[in-house]
């Protein structure tokens, strides 16, 4: 993989993403790649983190156990993404647990390394801190949203994100969400119980919203859902 096959892979808002093309290089050339297979752990919630991760193919959950012992998935990450770096910088321990979906390929970077990167490149560190400070925005824009959404909203937001988007040249899937969940699991997503979650997609099933089949939602009227992912 080239630094600009990397560019065009990482996410708008990675650790990485305003990095320079050499910084990319160096970045490629002192990670080292790893395959993980399905249901693997890649990393484990508590444990010391001294590497980070990009993933550069498959899906991969990410999620942590809070202090009830409830199970709470944080994101679903594709390739592109980076995985680990908030105990990576601060060097304490792992803020969540990540198990891949599918067979997962990842560069993993050591401190060390990353450490002589930056070094190395003297105006990588302030893109890093944007990067970062973007990262944090984001964040509170999203558990600011969440706790203005009820449920109904709240959902809805959930299945438009996991929505396969197709186009005229690929329309495949259109529609079907990019993860076979079952209820409970989205709900787990969703921040909502299974109670929740079975009556609001029976509702929206008897109103042509959506469509279930074996378990599975695919979304036939986006325009609708957006609608009600957008209400107050």
């Amino acid at each position: 993989m080239h630094a600009t096959q990397l560019a065009e892979l990482l996410t708008s808002h990675s650790l990485f993403a305003d990095c320079e093309p050499d910084e990319l290089s160096d970045v490629l050339l002192r990670g080292h790649h790893r395959t993980f297979k399905r249901d693997q752990e890649l990393m484990a919630q508590g444990a010391e983190g001294d590497s980070l991760f990009i993933v550069l193919s498959g899906l991969a959950r990410v999620s942590m156990v809070a202090a009830n012992g409830r199970e709470i998935v944080l994101d679903y990450a594709e390739p592109g993404a980076v995985l680990g770096e908030i105990a990576f910088l601060d060097r304490g321990e792992r803020t969540a647990s990540v198990h891949a979906i599918d067979p997962v390929d990842a560069l993993i970077l050591s401190r060390a390394a990353f450490d002589e990167i930056v070094a190395r490149h003297k105006g990588m560190a302030l893109r890093l801190l944007r990067a970062m400070a973007r990262r944090l925005r984001q964040s509170n824009q999203v558990i600011e949203a969440d706790r203005a959404y009820t449920s109904g909203p709240r959902l809805a937001r959930f299945l438009l994100r996991l929505m396969i988007v197709g186009n005229d040249n690929d329309p495949l899937g259109e529609g079907q969400l990019k993860l076979a969940l079952s209820q409970g699991e989205l709900g787990n997503f969703a921040g909502m119980s299974r109670e929740q979650i079975n009556r609001q997609l029976s509702a929206w099933a008897e109103s042509g919203v959506i469509a279930l089949k074996g378990g599975r939602v695919t979304i036939l009227d986006r325009e609708a859902l957006m609608d009600v992912a957008e209400a107050w």
